[in-house]
């Protein structure tokens, strides 16, 4: 045998074989088609005597708040099941993540559950997102709601099957008078088209434009946090024509600035139609610390944008939050500081 031919022949066979634990490896990631966008799917409206299911997929709860949540649920006229994860603990998780993965799985696809509610934010559904089966979801689509880091849910979900979900409270948060009537807008009594109220205690001096103007959209959005935390990955928003919504809570304004720095450097958000920026809760410097404040944060990271941008509107980390559908049009008018939904969110 030809000596060059016989060690050209050895190299490409080792590095098939080099190749082939790889392209192994790759087949097990999921698939992302930056290109394709499924196409909007709403789930049903809950009514009352409906069972949904009661989740933990970021960290873990307490005996006291999963009373808490059974008994808010209840309150709302529907039946809750959960299962012996419910109050699992893995330090700072709500056990392990296979745990989490399967009651997720499990209530997606029992047909007799007709949403699906987390107990509670913290952190760690961003760990979920590469094993999740999208497939199944997008077979079985049904309510799915909470906030903070179930922000991370919500978008993955939304990106790879469509499906419209809740950027609300959660079965823990205050199930106040203003919040409820919410809930009932948007998941049991849908009206089209729908105008964003305002608590009653809530002053409109705490509501203040940035940027003026009006935009209409689809929205997508949520907690900034994990929003900047999902750049880089196949869960990132495009922005292009959507209206942001966003919010946080606890976060300095440097810190505010940071990420809003790190949004900016990575999507092209001067393309959004608009961004409503919710009430950050406790995101003010302490008094006498050397910093900007939170609106002059915000506008020296949102004006140049050149697009409609309000602050304080009534969703984020507050006792009487409303609730935001993702993917559904709507149009926000950033001098008035209303944001109104279009079309109905379920079916």
């Amino acid at each position: 045998m030809n000596r060059r031919y016989f060690k050209r022949s050895l190299l490409t066979a080792m590095g098939l074989a080099t190749l082939a634990p790889l392209q192994s490896l790759a087949a097990k990631r999921p698939r992302f088609d930056r290109k394709r966008s499924p196409r909007l799917l709403k789930p049903k409206a809950l009514k009352p005597g409906d069972t949904v299911g009661l989740v933990a997929p970021g960290s873990a709860a307490t005996e006291e708040q999963f009373q808490k949540s059974l008994s808010q649920l209840q309150s709302l006229g529907l039946q809750v099941r959960y299962t012996d994860n419910i109050l699992a603990r893995r330090g700072y998780l709500a056990g392990e993540d296979q745990q989490r993965l399967d009651d997720l799985h499990q209530f997606f696809a029992d047909s007799s559950i007709q949403g699906i509610w987390c107990m509670r934010g913290g952190y760690g559904s961003a760990r979920l997102l590469d094993r999740i089966d999208y497939k199944l979801i997008r077979k079985n689509p049904k309510v799915l709601i909470g906030y903070s880091d179930i922000t991370a849910l919500l978008q993955a979900i939304h990106i790879k099957t469509g499906l419209v979900g809740f950027h609300g409270p959660v079965a823990v948060s205050d199930f106040n008078e203003y919040t409820v009537q919410q809930l009932n807008a948007l998941l049991m009594s849908p009206q089209r088209p729908y105008r964003l109220p305002y608590p009653e205690d809530q002053g409109r001096e705490e509501v203040y434009t940035i940027r003026s103007g009006k935009a209409r959209g689809r929205l997508i959005g949520g907690n900034l946090s994990l929003l900047t935390a999902l750049v880089g990955t196949p869960y990132q928003w495009k922005v292009k024509g959507k209206i942001l919504f966003i919010e946080d809570v606890g976060e300095k304004p440097y810190r505010i600035d940071r990420m809003l720095t790190q949004l900016l450097q990575s999507a092209p958000l001067e393309k959004a139609a608009g961004i409503a920026l919710g009430v950050f809760a406790n995101c003010e410097a302490k008094p006498g610390d050397s910093s900007l404040r939170l609106s002059e944060t915000l506008q020296d990271r949102l004006a140049q944008l050149g697009i409609p941008v309000v602050y304080g509107l009534p969703f984020g980390h507050i006792s009487q939050q409303c609730t935001l559908p993702l993917g559904i049009e709507a149009e926000l008018d950033a001098d008035t500081g209303q944001l109104t939904l279009l079309e109905t969110a379920v079916k």
